[in-house]
């Protein structure tokens, strides 16, 4: 436990290593947050649901903290707003590496003094919780360094084409009734991916690789963002307020279509799959196809079929057959709880439960997850205008 812990709080660290310290303090739009602050919520995160709890020996680092590091679980007090965080120049990067460290020291003696099956569950909690900040610490910085003219990379790469590892084509789903959600004891999920029920599917099939850069851009040059007839209303009403016409970090110049990636900006590649996609998007390029977004269940179906394989080096998708978790995938199913959900108790109950409105399920994983988050049950989910996060997609129809 200790182990994994520690290795989960270098890793957090390591993707922040490459980054200038102006880069860690800035916020460039409401949904982004600043490095410095993800560091300092997971540690805050620690802090407050088990030492404070477990430890009486414990002396809390900063008590202001619990105001600003909260991000919304309102049981334990009021938080600083989240558009807000950008405002922050203190405390100073270097006080909240100290904040690590000093809630580092005193989780790592609790451990070494006192766990038990309790603080193992919350702690295991808490890993998982700072590995969904990983990923999105990524997210964050590809939207921070994108603004910047010189259109830095975060990190070298050649984006050599890895091997396939999936086959293109179709995966058929024959009409029945199937279990879906977890229910195992031995491994973590969270509390919104159980407990295992049966659904019953009707005959369809679902697209086993990524819809392609090239394959949307057909759909731009067909004037896919002119025509009100393929899009939601909602959906097409964005369109219109925020002038959208491409997928997110594409940017058409007079040498063609180039897209921003974490390895810095490339010319747009037509055989990888297209990503940083909205719902209302996926969903007017699926109309758009003559088909629809699978729904969240033969998204699971298809993930049971092939086996998990660690991620690329390289932090951009550029193999639409390389894994079925190499991007999240849209579905077209609001996110909702499954029967008999029961949230965590306490304030944890907060983490996901009150989420369950106005959003959609993305499934799979992207080349920014941490392995041990590649499972076909989780349930990632976001608002359908958001497209920041590693989202591609996949289409489905029905056979009968």
């Amino acid at each position: 436990m200790k182990q994994a812990y520690l290795d989960t709080r270098f890793s957090t660290e390591k993707i922040c290593k490459p980054l200038e310290v102006e880069d860690l303090v800035v916020q460039t739009c409401p949904d982004v947050s600043p490095p410095k602050w993800h560091m300092a919520h997971t540690t805050w995160f620690f802090e407050k649901f088990i030492l404070q709890q477990y430890d009486k020996e414990y002396k809390v680092f900063e008590s202001k903290y619990n105001y600003l590091f909260n991000s919304y679980y309102k049981t334990v007090g009021n938080h600083w707003q989240r558009v807000d965080r950008g405002k922050l120049s203190r405390p100073t990067v270097k006080r909240i590496y100290e904040y690590r460290e000093y809630v580092d020291n005193a989780l790592t003696n609790l451990i070494d003094r006192q766990l038990n099956e309790e603080i193992s569950k919350l702690i295991e909690i808490g890993i998982n919780h700072e590995q969904q900040h990983q990923e999105l610490l990524l997210m964050d910085i590809k939207h921070i360094l994108s603004l910047n003219i010189e259109c830095p990379a975060y990190l070298e790469n050649n984006m050599e084409r890895p091997e396939n590892t999936s086959s293109e084509g179709w995966l058929s789903i024959e009409p029945g009734t199937y279990e879906f959600g977890s229910a195992e004891e031995n491994r973590f999920f969270y509390d919104n991916e159980g407990p295992a029920h049966k659904r019953l599917l009707s005959s369809s099939k679902v697209m086993k690789a990524f819809v392609t850069n090239g394959q949307y851009l057909d759909f731009i040059n067909d004037g896919g963002y002119e025509r009100p007839e393929l899009w939601l209303s909602l959906g097409w009403d964005w369109v219109n307020q925020n002038q959208v016409s491409a997928p997110l970090y594409w940017k058409k110049t007079e040498n063609g279509w180039k897209e921003y990636t974490l390895h810095g900006e490339v010319r747009l590649q037509k055989d990888w799959p297209v990503q940083h996609v909205s719902l209302y998007e996926a969903d007017a390029f699926a109309r758009w196809s003559g088909m629809r977004l699978p729904n969240e269940f033969e998204l699971e179906f298809l993930l049971n079929s092939e086996r998990i394989s660690s991620q690329p080096n390289c932090l951009h998708s550029i193999n639409k057959n390389q894994s079925y978790y190499n991007l999240w995938s849209w579905s077209s199913s609001q996110y909702q709880a499954y029967p008999g959900y029961q949230p965590y108790e306490g304030s944890l109950g907060e983490y996901n439960q009150k989420f369950m409105c106005n959003q959609f399920v993305l499934r799979g994983g992207s080349y920014a997850t941490p392995n041990g988050h590649l499972r076909s049950t989780y349930r990632n989910f976001f608002e359908p205008w958001q497209r920041w996060m590693f989202s591609g997609l996949r289409l489905a129809m029905d056979t009968q």
